[in-house]
């Protein structure tokens, strides 16, 4: 089982930058796919980006293209998110998670294996 742990979210102004960090315990984290996905209060999840184990597939929402990239370090068991060009709308608790599918993470991401307990990013407009 992999466990999973966010860390990075803060305020920040409107057009700025921050980077998310996820790191995983566990010695299987490399054999998974990761995603981020976020979800504002009394809103439904939302699907944010993917990548594959070994970092060479990603995904994205059509939301953050460009704007957001994610990759991975196996060796230190973290995926990170680096958001840049930050809008109020992306104002969010983002969660890590974890699926040896990253189908699953782009499309049923409310049946994962593992998950963070979030990190709050408020962007100020």
């Amino acid at each position: 089982q992999v466990q999973l742990v966010e860390s990075g979210g803060r305020w920040v102004q409107a057009g700025g930058s921050l980077r998310l960090s996820c790191v995983a315990s566990g010695d299987t984290f490399s054999s998974y796919a990761t995603g981020w996905i976020r979800q504002v209060s009394g809103k439904e999840r939302e699907f944010v980006a993917a990548i594959n184990w070994s970092g060479f597939s990603t995904d994205y929402a059509d939301s953050v293209k460009g704007r957001f990239t994610i990759s991975r370090d196996n060796a230190k068991n973290t995926v990170y998110l680096q958001m840049s060009s930050l809008k109020p709308e992306d104002t969010a608790v983002y969660y890590c998670a974890a699926d040896p599918s990253m189908v699953k993470i782009t499309t049923n991401h409310n049946d994962l294996d593992a998950w963070g307990q979030g990190t709050l990013v408020t962007v100020s407009s």
